[in-house]
């Protein structure tokens, strides 16, 4: 069982920045393929972006975000990241952190995950 909790979330006005982490309890971290999804009030739950387990730490991101978010692991603290920068008010959302064992490969936002963690709130003011 893995257990994820997130942490960083809070208000920003448009154009800065936030860094979210997500620590995870497990002695395999390192072969998890690792994401950030978010959900906005009244609307579906979509995938942001993903990091693979390999030694490239391959990743994913959502199109609208691309350029402006960047996901990274620390595989020795067991610890996800997401650096947010030019944030949009439509960045704001509740995000999570997921987790799942896949083929190097298959890491993708687009995936079913099956360790997901309560998740932090991010508010972008205008």
């Amino acid at each position: 069982q893995v257990h994820l909790v997130e942490s960083g979330g809070g208000s920003v006005q448009a154009g800065g920045s936030l860094r979210l982490s997500c620590a995870a309890s497990t002695f395999t971290y390192r072969r998890y393929c690792m994401g950030w999804f978010r959900q906005a009030p009244g609307k579906e739950r979509e995938g942001v972006a993903t990091i693979d387990v390999d030694s490239d730490g391959s990743t994913s991101y959502l199109d609208s975000v691309k350029g402006r978010f960047t996901v990274s692991r620390d595989n020795a603290k067991n610890t996800l990241y997401l650096q947010m920068n030019s944030t949009k008010p439509e960045d704001s959302a509740m995000y999570y952190c997921a987790a799942e064992l896949f083929p190097v490969g298959y890491c993708s936002p687009t995936r079913i995950f099956g360790h997901w963690g309560q998740g932090t709130q991010v508010a972008v003011s205008s």
